[in-house]
């Protein structure tokens, strides 16, 4: 693979020893995953590459359209599931450049866990420039704070209690001092119920997030099981490594006591931070 590289027009031309199955001014789509642009309709090998997932182009690059950075394939640039343009901000640079190198790595099958970046400013575009969409995407994650891991702490074993209070308290005190909020705690199963005012005071924080920042949000909350640590790592107070190790205080806990489980705690820890790290990224001005 050559070093990405940008000139004008802006271009990431990335070579592969694939067999190409394209046909021309037809669409192709990938399932669950952004699309190929043409002006023709969609035909047979689209279901066939849909069925397969095989890789059918030979090439990935970055051109510039429309003031902003479109992904091709083959020079046909990505769209979203719902059609609109895959088209990411040029102050998103560094973004644009890892999209393309998702779809560079795809060598002979899609592997869509392989695409974080891409699904994740799909969803950026089809989702969050949509108020009602947004509205309704921000009480959904503030549920998640009524049942948060870090706000449920145990007593024991003492390997746990260490873990919680050395990436669980920080993040509480950041969370109370910064937004001015109580945030309940308990060391029991009981369901948490958080203050209305906390509950109101995060979903202002939320309502001022961009669309690539809600999807960064919710990308991080769902696969931290976490509110505050999501939170944490959208404003930059967490890197990806210490929300990852927020997130798994326990399992960490378990490992030290019972030790790795293999093909279990290791996919795990690299999962946690493929999705973490793509929510981060996406936050990327570079």
């Amino acid at each position: 693979m050559q070093t990405p590289c940008f000139a004008r027009p802006v271009r990431l031309l990335l070579r592969s020893s694939c067999r190409r199955a394209l046909v021309p001014h037809r669409t192709w789509v990938v399932r669950g995953q952004a699309t190929v642009a043409t002006s023709g309709p969609a035909v047979t090998a689209t279901n066939r590459a849909q069925a397969t997932l095989k890789r059918f182009w030979k090439t990935v690059g970055i051109e510039q359209r429309d003031g902003a950075f479109a992904v091709t394939l083959d020079n046909r640039p990505l769209k979203t599931p719902s059609g609109t343009p895959l088209l990411i901000p040029q102050d998103k640079r560094l973004v644009a450049t890892l999209i393309a190198a998702e779809w560079e790595s795809q060598e002979t099958l899609l592997k869509p866990h392989a695409l974080p970046l891409t699904s994740l400013a799909s969803r950026a575009i089809d989702a969050f420039k949509d108020e009602d969409m947004r509205k309704e995407a921000r009480a959904q994650l503030l549920k998640y704070l009524e049942t948060d891991t870090i706000c449920f702490h145990q007593d024991r074993p003492p390997a746990l209690v260490s873990l919680q209070r050395k990436h669980w308290d920080p993040l509480l005190a950041w969370a109370r001092s910064t937004f001015g909020v109580d945030i309940h705690t308990t060391d029991s199963f009981v369901v948490l119920s958080q203050p209305p005012e906390t509950l109101k005071k995060f979903d202002e924080v939320m309502s001022e997030f961009d669309f690539w920042e809600m999807a960064a949000m919710e990308r991080a909350t769902y696969a931290s099981k976490s509110f505050l640590i999501a939170l944490a790592l959208v404003m930059r107070n967490f890197t990806v490594e210490e929300a990852a190790k927020a997130a798994h205080v326990e399992v960490n806990s378990q490992i030290e006591l019972w030790g790795e489980v293999e093909d279990s705690h290791d996919v795990d820890y690299h999962d946690i931070r493929r999705q973490l790290g793509s929510a981060a990224c996406i936050l990327s001005h570079l």
